[in-house]
């Protein structure tokens, strides 16, 4: 059974990083129900965009999984490093 974001018991993490003057900027969106629940904008120096935006969802799940109802949480990024590394821990 297919899960959307207008289940009630679904939340959507989307995310993206980039990198520039050796700053990398990672951001994730937490929505539930089509609404915004939470933001996260991670500044770092000296590191790789995959491993910033591997740290904005995990700190994105951590917060997703403490609110109530959640049965489902789908991540939406465009590296798929990424996709295969939530994959298989």
């Amino acid at each position: 059974m297919f899960h959307t974001s207008n289940d009630s018991k679904s939340v959507v993490i989307v995310s993206d990083a980039n990198i520039k003057n050796n700053v990398t900027i990672s951001i994730a969106h937490v929505h539930s129900l089509l609404n915004p629940v939470k933001k996260t904008v991670h500044h770092a120096v000296n590191i790789m965009s995959t491993e910033a935006e591997l740290f904005a969802i995990r700190c994105d799940i951590n917060q997703t999984i403490q609110i109530p109802n959640v049965m489902h949480i789908i991540v939406v990024t465009d590296t798929i490093h990424i996709a295969h590394y939530i994959l298989t821990l």
